[in-house]
Order: C-alpha cells, then sequence, then structure tokens
C-alpha cells in the first residue's frame, strides 16, 4: 500500500495535504464551533491547543503514520481530515480526525470529501479502510452509515477525551471488495448536488 501526499480534488472539494498556509484558515474553521470539540473530539483544536496539535500531525505525518488533508471548498480552508494509522504491512488504515466549520456540514462536502479518500486509498492497495466515531455522536455514525460503511462494533470506555469524559468507540470499515458498491452509492449521491 502507497500512500502519497497528494491533491485529491472533485467539482465539491479540494483535499490539500496540509502546509503552513492552511494552518491561519485551519484555525479560524475550528474556532467556528468550539462546542462541538468540548462535546465530542478526544483533543482540542482550540486556542492554544490548537498548535500543539497542528505540529503534532505533522510529526505524524513525517513518521508515516498520519496524512493530514486541510479541506479547501470555495478557495477557503473550511475543515479537516486525515489517514490515521497507516499500516503498510497490513493495508489498511483509519479516515478521521474529520471536522468542518458549520457551514460545510450537510451538504456535498462530505461525501465528496469522503469520494476522494476512499477511492485514493483503495487506488493505493487498501484491503480495509475504517471508520472510528464517538457513540454520543450521532451526527458522524449516520453520515459514515450514509456511506455504506460496515458498523463493527462498540467499544466501551475506549478513550478519554480532553474534557476527561470517557468515550465510548463505534467502529465502521469498508472493505475492498465491498468499495465498487460502496463508491457508486456516493456517486448517485454526489450527481443529485449537481
Amino acid at each position: 500500500m502507497e500512500l502519497n501526499a497528494q491533491v485529491l480534488e472533485n467539482r465539491f472539494v479540494r483535499l490539500e495535504p496540509f502546509e503552513e498556509r492552511h494552518k491561519e484558515g485551519l484555525r479560524a474553521a475550528c474556532a467556528a464551533d468550539p462546542d462541538l470539540w468540548r462535546d465530542l473530539y478526544i483533543i482540542s483544536m482550540l486556542g492554544e491547543d490548537f498548535d500543539r496539535h497542528w505540529a503534532r500531525l505533522l510529526k505524524e505525518r513525517e513518521k508515516g503514520v498520519t496524512l493530514p488533508f486541510a479541506v479547501v471548498v470555495d478557495g477557503a480552508v473550511r475543515g479537516m481530515t486525515t489517514y490515521l494509522g497507516i499500516d503498510r504491512t497490513h493495508r489498511n488504515l483509519e479516515i478521521g480526525s474529520t471536522y468542518y466549520e458549520p457551514s460545510a456540514r450537510g451538504g456535498a462536502v462530505n461525501p465528496a470529501a469522503k469520494r476522494l479518500l476512499l477511492a485514493h486509498a483503495f487506488e493505493a492497495g487498501a484491503e480495509r479502510v475504517q471508520f472510528r466515531v464517538d457513540a454520543l455522536n450521532a451526527r458522524s455514525r449516520a453520515a459514515v452509515l450514509k456511506l455504506g460503511a460496515v458498523q463493527e462494533g462498540i467499544l466501551r470506555r475506549d478513550r478519554i477525551t480532553w474534557t476527561g469524559r470517557w468515550r465510548d468507540t463505534v467502529h465502521f470499515s469498508v472493505l475492498r471488495d465491498e468499495w465498487p458498491a460502496v463508491r457508486d452509492r456516493l456517486d448517485a449521491r454526489l450527481t443529485a448536488f449537481s
């Protein structure tokens, strides 16, 4: 499995590997919904926590275990999404650390971004792509199911969030042989946005 840090783009969204020029736009996008960070994310990308996690993502990219992308819509950074836990030996990875500012939610951005990320992963040789979602995050759970991913189970008390709350984590996946049906489903959804 060979993932390249490259721009992924379709008519709805452009995913650009993190560069310094994305930093302040992403900081502003993350600040657009502070309650969401407090309620549903393991880490905080607010205030001074932003710089620490930005630097961590870049260091993990250098080690080859993550590949973070700025989500660009109409020329502006509207969020982020990341390949995590890249396991080249077993040819699997996770798509996660996804956040969109409120203006980018509920339309074509998420299915368009997931279409790009899944296609790139499977074209690079992935056998399995997983998603891990906070059990309390009903919107994200519904979005992953709508993609066509299969819910595999819930790990109870799996993570402690930055606010001290224990998180139960719902695991989903798409396997290589499921990808054609998932791709067709995503393409049909995106056609409806045209």
